[in-house]
């Protein structure tokens, strides 16, 4: 019975992580990294569609002077298509795709640290 009521408390608290860990990616990628501004399509009046959010859209913008820069920002929700968790994690911490190639602008490459970065994959993978 004691080892029954341990393994209930044990899941407990790893379900309380986990929550808190998707909590904090969420924050992250909706009030500093402002995710949605770029991978949310938008509506005729320039509103985020939020039944979207995160599910890549056209940039509907372009740099004056002739540069590499992305046109769309891909869906995101769910993980980036084709990324595993620890892709998503390591792109974020280090700025390099799996390909060790760095994202075209207007996406930053981002240093997060190995903690955030987990957080905010773990986020997008719980997203549909």
């Amino acid at each position: 019975m004691r080892a029954i009521l341990l393994g209930g408390a044990v899941c407990l608290v790893l379900t309380g992580v986990a929550h808190a860990q998707i909590a904090r990616g969420k924050y992250i990628v909706e009030n500093v990294g402002m995710c949605g501004d770029c991978h949310t399509p938008r509506d005729a009046k320039g509103g985020l569609i939020a039944s979207q959010a995160l599910h890549g859209a056209p940039l509907g913008m372009q740099p004056i002077h002739p540069m590499p820069f992305a046109a769309v920002a891909p869906r995101i929700a769910g993980l980036p298509a084709g990324w595993t968790l620890e892709q998503t994690a390591t792109f974020l911490h280090t700025g390099k795709r799996p390909n060790r190639t760095e994202p075209l602008p207007p996406m930053p490459p981002y240093r997060l640290s190995q903690q955030d970065a987990h957080a905010v994959a773990e986020y997008l993978k719980s997203l549909k």
